[in-house]
């Protein structure tokens, strides 16, 4: 990817969506370019991030805490905690699906939002809020489905590239927290790259200090991007 090839456009300021006493700005690849799909790889190495059709990097002023982060797949060792959360979890079957909403995805992913986000603009979702934030034209995207049986307990929706996979968002049951599927979910993304023998997992941005976001470096060793070189902490 170079500059010639895909225009780079910076957003004015809005709100932060994490410290909401701050205000972010992001740099976006032209959503009308029709080399995204084949240039997404490299955007993900150079810490971009998927969010609908849109491939974007925060850039805001006076802030730099959104530090990308990624999983080199072939190092990582779970923890005892994540050892105990595959225990809990080992009756789930997970496999791989088409991403397409169906009943069941918009469902779960609507009892989600409306547990985890209430009152903040993301619960009480439509169809095509789905749609639009989690899926694309371009995107090579997967659901990694979790189930019991045949119920539905989470999805983790997955984008498959040539250097690895991304972990866009994933959505499960909130009447099963206990079984940590969020963590399940991440360990089920490395397993796959280790399948596909691919290098990473990215796993989008870390924020020190968040209580929302800094729980990706309890997955080690894991790579944050500093200086536009990717480096072990």
């Amino acid at each position: 990817m170079t500059k010639a090839s895909i225009r780079l456009y910076q957003t004015t300021l809005h709100p932060c969506g994490y410290w909401p006493d701050r205000e972010a700005r992001d740099l976006v690849l032209d959503p009308d370019n029709d080399r995204l799909g084949q240039a997404y790889g490299q955007a993900l190495e150079m810490g971009f991030r998927r969010s609908g059709g849109h491939i974007y990097r925060p850039h805001c002023p006076g802030c730099r805490q959104c530090v990308a982060i990624r999983l080199p797949v072939s190092d990582f060792q779970p923890n005892r905690s994540q050892r105990r959360c595959l225990k809990r979890n080992s009756d789930l079957t997970v496999t791989q699906a088409p991403a397409v909403r169906r009943s069941e995805h918009f469902g779960l992913y609507r009892r989600y939002l409306d547990s985890r986000h209430p009152g903040g603009g993301m619960d009480n979702p439509a169809p095509e809020d789905f749609d639009l934030f989690l899926r694309c034209r371009w995107s090579p995207t997967r659901f990694l489905e979790m189930r019991l049986g045949k119920r539905l307990l989470g999805v983790a929706v997955t984008d498959l590239v040539p250097n690895g996979l991304s972990a866009v968002y994933t959505f499960f049951d909130p009447e099963e927290s206990e079984r940590g599927l969020g963590t399940f979910a991440i360990l089920s993304q490395v397993d796959w790259a280790r399948r596909q023998r691919l290098d990473h997992l990215y796993l989008g941005y870390r924020i020190a200090g968040h209580p929302k976001m800094d729980y990706k470096t309890k997955f080690a060793p894991y790579e944050l991007l500093h200086g536009g070189a990717w480096v072990r902490p």
